[in-house]
């Protein structure tokens, strides 16, 4: 017998898969966690297999689970196509976008494809820049959604994805950390910014910003020059770049929550629900 996979089910187990919490699929989706548990569970007997591992202090998916994922964001995008297609109004109008200029570097045409092909009635605002000043954009009725990075301890948002927040430098990157660690850092408000300078004032490690860049570009420049180190998330890590591992004796930076806000005067346009399903069900695979 045919094994059948409700949407409802796919979508909890994608909302698990990108968030790493049952806790935060839940918040996420607006249900109770023993319903995500429930619906991870009955996937699981459809499938007769294990999808998640989890314990106490962690959320894994194995095997099956990774490819579970990738099918379930093919049968999620084909039901949210013939449900558009089939209901005989598709979102119009203009949509002000405001994504972290290094998201945008990575993942912004992959976003932007998915959800023109579904709504081509749909023209687009498109503002790139740190997210610290998206933010601010936002809450002045200057965008409609933003995609980026929130600070640490904000709960605001829909959480995609929490990433690892790493130190980058260079393969021939030394630091002397008897004397100020020379930073590359974006202008405050930056969440990066912020984090690097927690985790070094925690340890008491002296430093200093060897570099100020207004974009992601001058980032990666400034620190391939060898002018100093940054931070990014693990999966932004550039190809001209390298995460710095344990030899460097760096103090952990923990993680960033990368999310998708919308503003609430214009969140019930059915563009703006269409862009966010489009983000939301196809995870961290559009955007890391």
């Amino acid at each position: 017998m045919t094994a059948s996979f409700e949407p409802e089910l796919l979508a909890t187990f994608l909302a698990v898969e990108q968030t790493g919490s049952f806790t935060q699929a839940a918040s996420r989706l607006g249900i109770r966690q023993p319903t995500v548990s429930q619906h991870i569970r009955r996937l699981e007997e459809r499938t007769g297999r294990l999808l998640v591992q989890r314990d106490t202090h962690s959320v894994a998916l194995t095997s099956d689970g990774e490819a579970m994922a990738g099918f379930a964001r093919t049968i999620l995008s084909a039901h949210h196509q013939a449900a558009a297609y089939f209901s005989g109004s598709k979102p119009r109008g203009r949509l002000r976008i405001g994504m972290s200029d290094d998201l945008a570097l990575t993942r912004l045409p992959t976003i932007l494809r998915d959800f023109r092909r579904d709504n081509p009635l749909v023209d687009f605002d498109l503002v790139v820049d740190q997210s610290g000043l998206l933010h601010q954009r936002l809450e002045s009725d200057r965008l409609d959604v933003f995609i980026g990075k929130r600070p640490l301890g904000e709960e605001r948002g829909q959480l995609v994805k929490r990433e690892r927040l790493v130190w980058v430098g260079t393969p021939n990157t030394k630091i002397d950390l008897k004397k100020p660690v020379p930073l590359v850092v974006y202008p405050a408000p930056s969440v990066s910014r912020t984090e690097m300078h927690r985790a070094l004032t925690r340890t008491q490690l002296p430093y200093r910003s060897s570099c100020v860049c207004h974009g992601v570009n001058g980032l990666i420049a400034a620190v391939a020059a060898g002018i100093g180190i940054s931070a990014l998330a693990s999966s932004l890590v550039p190809a001209q770049l390298t995460a710095l591992g344990a030899a460097h004796k760096l103090p952990e930076l923990g993680s960033i929550d990368l999310v998708l806000l919308t503003n609430p005067r214009t969140e019930h346009r059915p563009a703006v629900r269409a862009l966010t399903s489009t983000v939301l069900a196809s995870g961290w695979q559009s955007l890391g």
